[in-house]
């Protein structure tokens, strides 16, 4: 069986907001397994949270780049906040993003990409530096590890893709970016009105999935589980709990797709009849949070400083 540490108590209390005593308990109860002591607390009603949701540790830049028709987005990753206000990690960021317009979102592509500029004669030999030499270049100058984590590009042949970004340090570049590619005849200008208010509409509630097809089926069937034995906790027979469960699966629909959700613009309309009324189609969407899902080892200063000074 595996050993049920203190932290792995704690990161389940800080993930579900149960009590310690039930964290632990679901952790003994499923053999240490993380995902499985989160529904285990949901079905006994004992999870103050309804879904995972990853914690914000890496630091570093979100930034965005378009051009008519196609828009880009890239999230470069550092150690600290200090980096992110370094005007040459920002012209990095910068420049990544328009290189994705043209390269694509294939990272290792991106990485194997030539850096603009960086052609010339050395030895009377041509060398090509590329975006992942220019990395490891800024890496020894700031002297901190950086990665670029991911890339997205929409492009569409008829309407726009608008972007979004939300806590910008300066123009396309901050800590959430969005990108929204609409589909569609309509003038221009309003279209890219309504991209950014769907950029901030996503934003802000974070849909999953554009429609309720795009779901991933493995987290729908987890959601039904979950909600089936939540129900038949009640004693309710299991009739009742097909018409429950079903009823508390629409629910799930409005909070994770992003055509069902409540438009945040005026908390009535569905955002799939704001996007009807516009006689647009709402083609594709992506949502980057800085550093989201990504876990900062936590150590122990102290005796951090004490190994270096070699006392540990």
């Amino acid at each position: 069986m595996a050993e049920i540490t203190a932290g792995m108590v704690r990161d389940l209390r800080e993930r579900t907001g149960a009590g310690m005593m039930d964290c632990k308990k679901a952790l003994v109860e499923n053999g240490g397994d993380m995902e499985a002591a989160i529904d285990w607390l949901r079905k006994k009603g004992l999870s103050a949270a309804a879904k995972k949701s990853g914690r914000i540790a890496a630091e570093g830049l979100v930034g965005v780049a378009s051009a008519p028709g196609v828009a880009a987005m890239v999230e470069v990753n550092a150690e600290t906040d200090f980096v992110a206000r370094n005007e040459t990690f920002q012209h990095f960021v910068e420049t990544v993003a328009e290189l994705v317009l043209t390269v694509g979102d294939d990272i290792e592509a991106l990485k194997n990409a030539t850096w603009p500029g960086a052609v010339g004669l050395v030895e009377e030999t041509k060398v090509r530096k590329t975006v992942a030499d220019q990395l490891t270049s800024l890496i020894a100058t700031i002297g901190e590890n950086m990665s670029i984590r991911r890339a997205k590009r929409f492009q569409v042949a008829e309407g726009t893709v608008a972007t979004y970004m939300h806590s910008a340090v300066k123009p396309g570049l901050g800590k959430i970016g969005v990108l929204v590619a609409l589909d569609g005849a309509s003038e221009q200008s309003v279209m890219e009105t309504l991209g950014r208010q769907i950029g901030m509409h996503v934003a802000a509630t974070r849909p999953e999935a554009m429609d309720t097809s795009a779901i991933d089926p493995s987290s729908l069937a987890r959601e039904r589980d979950v909600l089936a034995d939540q129900a038949r906790a009640s004693g309710k027979p299991e009739a009742i709990i097909e018409k429950m469960v079903e009823g508390r699966i629409r629910k799930y629909y409005e909070e994770v797709v992003l055509l069902e959700q409540v438009w945040v613009h005026d908390g009535e309309s569905r955002v799939k009849e704001v996007v009807k009324k516009a006689g647009v189609k709402l083609a594709g969407f992506a949502r980057f949070h800085l550093g989201e899902g990504i876990e900062k080892q936590q150590g122990d200063f102290a005796a951090e400083v004490a190994a270096a000074a070699g006392k540990a």
